[in-house]
């Protein structure tokens, strides 16, 4: 293969830019498998927060003075920065909110008074997020309206025949995962955005787990609503963002009232400010936004094709390592996935796995990870779950196989 068409690949020495994975854990080098809950920090995103609030505190849009005006400026640019990181015409349709969870909460209250009524039908899937169900099943009881889920097929993946169906019923509203955070299944977000607006709904795409691994263009995927979380993207906590079309965000009611998001208020009425504004009431994260900004870039620096490339090639090893070990069973899609595995091994619970592989300082997750409704379709109440970024190596892997052969013996299910 010749450079111009090699793949591209991350440098060696990532992890070096993360002085958290520094530190030992339980007396081994820190293995942190668990960036599907939370990403590590790199400095430039440390140095960020400590620059903003040792040279630039001020707050944004408020004031007329030096400092004011430069911190409205980098917190402006922060915003054209994630607008261009996922293919946003408009920087208006770029609202700062405090994560995914918060952003899906502010499309089903304003978009659902714009929208449902009673007696229409709403859809999710079975693989969401109860970040993206818990608020449309509010919406859905308090407009009287009907939340219809979608199934999935064995493997793991959205059944296409079933989403076809529930679109038959003219759902007003369709939102599902791009990543699930659960199973890894990356779904095809452009054919169903099309699907929807066919049926003549409203597309929302939980972006979480898509947006700090792949690179993602919501201006190619057509959907009307792309939502994010800056602390799964190498971002600080507190700070995330919902990407809408601005002809529908500028139709929706306002999410809070207050502060920033008005033009003229009355005694009795107001008029609010133009977008991004008026879903902005309040004192924003502006240290948060700034501090995305620099994960922004760095991300850039790394290059998302390889950072795609690198985790595609890290499952791939995961999996071949994972199911090589006796009583193992790997929930999700074992081809095209992303860097999600959930598993459970033999009858150990997947607490009692995480307690153990934390005694050689590997960091996994374990519970339902937010998707009760997956785990019951999957016939178990937990999974362990390992994932993985851009710190994460094939050693990474090995200490986890190893770790996880030491539950075996702990067990009784090695012999000899």
């Amino acid at each position: 293969m010749s450079p111009r068409t090699a793949p591209a690949s991350l440098r060696r020495d990532v992890r070096d830019d993360f002085p958290i994975l520094r530190q030992p854990s339980n007396g081994h080098r820190l293995v942190y498998l668990d960036s599907a809950a939370t990403s590590q920090k790199p400095q430039v995103v440390i140095d960020a927060i400590a620059s903003y609030y040792g040279g630039l505190n001020a707050n944004v849009h408020r004031g007329g003075y030096d400092l004011a005006l430069r911190a409205t400026d980098a917190y402006e640019e922060a915003r054209a920065r994630l607008a261009a990181f996922v293919g946003a015409p408009d920087p208006r349709g770029v609202i700062f909110v405090r994560g995914t969870t918060e952003g899906i909460n502010l499309i089903a209250s304003s978009l659902g008074q714009l929208k449902v009524k009673s007696g229409d039908s709403i859809v999710v899937t079975a693989m969401e997020h109860h970040s993206n169900l818990i608020p449309w099943q509010l919406l859905a009881q308090a407009r009287g309206a009907q939340l219809v889920m979608v199934e999935l097929t064995p493997d793991g993946r959205i059944d296409l025949e079933d989403f076809r169906r529930a679109l038959e019923q003219e759902p007003r509203i369709v939102a599902f995962t791009h990543v699930s955070n659960a199973l890894g299944t990356i779904n095809p977000v452009a054919e169903l955005v099309r699907l929807t607006h066919d049926a003549g709904a409203v597309a929302v795409v939980d972006g979480a787990q898509s947006a700090p691994h792949l690179a993602v263009d919501v201006h190619a995927l057509d959907c009307d609503f792309f939502v994010l979380s800056g602390h799964k993207m190498l971002g600080p906590m507190g700070i995330g963002a919902v990407i809408g079309k601005p002809e529908l965000l500028d139709a929706m009611p306002p999410y809070h009232g207050g502060g920033e998001m008005i033009h003229v208020v009355r005694d009795t009425t107001a008029t609010y400010a133009p977008l991004p504004q008026k879903f902005e009431a309040g004192t924003p994260n502006v240290e948060g936004a700034i501090a995305l900004g620099a994960a922004i870039e760095y991300l850039r620096g790394l290059g998302m094709d390889a950072i795609a490339a690198h985790e595609r090639q890290l499952v791939g090893y995961a999996l071949a390592q994972l199911s090589a070990i006796e009583g193992m069973t790997i929930y999700g899609p074992m081809d095209e996935r992303a860097g999600v595995i959930s598993f459970t091994l033999a009858d150990i619970h997947p607490h009692d796995l995480a307690t153990i592989v934390d005694q050689d300082g590997v960091a996994i997750r374990a519970g339902h990870h937010c998707t009760q409704p997956l785990m019951r379709r999957l016939n178990v109440s937990a999974t362990a779950r390992a994932s993985f970024y851009v710190y994460n190596t094939e050693e990474d892997v090995d200490v986890l196989v190893v770790a996880l052969q030491k539950a075996r013996r702990l067990f009784g299910l090695t012999h000899g």
